[in-house]
Formats: C-alpha cells, sequence, structure tokens
C-alpha cells in the first residue's frame, strides 16, 4: 500500500511522528509511506489553499516533503505533482495536537487536509489525539492514537462502502479522535455524529504590546465540555475513540423543501 500522509501542526509535529509510525504499519512490507506536511504550523486554517500566491516545496528527505501552504495545499501537492505518477492508495491526515470534535471540525487543518483526498476521489482519515487531565503529559499524550491509530484505519478501509460517494459526487471520509486517556484506558470504539458544544467557541482577547499596539489573540472554548449522547466529544470524554462519517457537502438538506415551497 502507498500511503501519503499530512497535518496541520507541521512537518516537526510530534503527532506527525505518530502518524508515520501508524502509516508504517499499515502499508505493511514493500510498502510505501510519504510525507508532504506543512513547514510551519497550520492550525485553523481549515480547508483553505494558497490560491492567490505560489508555495515553495522542499524534499527533507527520501519521501518527505515540507510545503509552505495549508494541509489541503499539501494533499494537492502530493497527489498532483510529487506522487502524479503513482498515487496513493490512501490519504491520512494528523495525528493533530487536540481534537478535531465538535464545531472544531469546521476550523481544522487537519480535517482539511483528509477532506481534500476525498475530494480527489481517495478514501481518507483524518486523526486527532484529545488532551485532558488524564493525558497531558508529554510522555503519555499521544499514546492511545500510537496504540489503537492502524487497527481503526484498518477497521475503517474494511468497512469503506463499495460506492463511497453521494449523488453528487462527494466522496465519504473519516474523522477519527482518540480519547484524552492513556492507551490502556480507552473502553473501546463508537461510531458517532459530529457534536456540537453549547456555548463554548472561539472568541478573541485584546491585548496591548509594550509598544502601546493593540493585538487580538483568538482564544477557544472549554474542551473538556461533553455534547449530546451519541456525538463525538461525549464518546471521547468517557474514553471511547470517536469514528464519524463525513462529506463535504454542506447543504442543509432538512431545510430544502420547506426553503423550496417559500419561493414557489
Amino acid at each position: 500500500m502507498r500511503i501519503l500522509i499530512t497535518n496541520d501542526d507541521g512537518i516537526n509535529a510530534r503527532g506527525l511522528e505518530v502518524l508515520h509510525g501508524i502509516a508504517t504499519e499499515l502499508a505493511g512490507d514493500g510498502g510505501e509511506v510519504w510525507t508532504v506536511a506543512p513547514a510551519f504550523e497550520q492550525s485553523g486554517v481549515g480547508h483553505c489553499i494558497s490560491y492567490s500566491r505560489p508555495m515553495m516545496v522542499s524534499e527533507l528527505a527520501p519521501r518527505r516533503y515540507a510545503a509552505e501552504g495549508s494541509p489541503a495545499d499539501c494533499v494537492l501537492a502530493g497527489l498532483t505533482d510529487i506522487l502524479k505518477d503513482t498515487p496513493p492508495d490512501l490519504v491520512l491526515s494528523g495525528v493533530n495536537r487536540g481534537n478535531n470534535a465538535a464545531e472544531n471540525v469546521l476550523y481544522s487543518g487537519t480535517i482539511g487536509g483528509a477532506m481534500e483526498g476525498a475530494l480527489q476521489g481517495l478514501p481518507a482519515i483524518a486523526l486527532s489525539q484529545f488532551i485532558g487531565p488524564a493525558n497531558r503529559d508529554a510522555d503519555i499524550m499521544f499514546t492511545s492514537a500510537r496504540a489503537h491509530g492502524a487497527a481503526v484505519v484498518r477497521a475503517i478501509l474494511d468497512h469503506v462502502p463499495q460506492d463511497a460517494t453521494d449523488a453528487a459526487g462527494y466522496r465519504l471520509f473519516y474523522n477519527v479522535n482518540f480519547p484524552p486517556v492513556p492507551a490502556g484506558d480507552v473502553a473501546g470504539i463508537r461510531v458517532v455524529r459530529q457534536g456540537r458544544r453549547d456555548g463554548t467557541g472561539f472568541s478573541v482577547e485584546p491585548q496591548l504590546s509594550p509598544a502601546g499596539r493593540r493585538f487580538l489573540w483568538i482564544r477557544g472554548g472549554d474542551q473538556q465540555k461533553p455534547t449530546d449522547a451519541g456525538t463525538d466529544a461525549e464518546a471521547n470524554l468517557a474514553g471511547y475513540i470517536s469514528v464519524t462519517p463525513m462529506r463535504a457537502d454542506l447543504t442543509a438538506h432538512d431545510a430544502l423543501d420547506g426553503l423550496e415551497r417559500t419561493f414557489s
């Protein structure tokens, strides 16, 4: 198997090292793992692409590249340039340092990398490591992702539908979040929908520099607040790995009929 990996925390992130180990196990003997990741951290860029400027791509080592762009840029670079003659079988994005559950999905560059893989017609999976009091220490932070990552990805790939695209042609991709506990405390796996943390959103905090200039810092909300039952963050905080199937289609299908009646 040939696997392309990327992330949004940057080429030197520890989570990318963990993902490389997961991908190497999946690729097996004779397989290949190719890394194309951002040269600098790209957290929070979502599915953005560098449409208005070129990006530099540097080969750091065999099958290892850094791109001055977003995770989606990295996937495009990998699929349409670096690996254009030998396309990969799978795109993996992560392992993100921090959860990409609930509303975080909409901001996540990790999700953006997987989404671009799906838009290019490939199986794609985003992987993120929830962080909390039980795994905040650096030595155990990624242990649940490291221990269970390959098995979870393998199980997902074994159950991808024969036709993974919907009527509009949008392909399934998958969002996996590992719980904020050490590997031995993982309770299992739950297939759940995306949740929403009520009252927990991003905001800005103003600060003055020593020179008197005013700057705004982006602040996140409480990541330990659970979402509704049967959703991602609720499962993660209960110690479960969450798996959520997704598509890039943002249409509110439940609202179409009512809106159409309004205009007709």
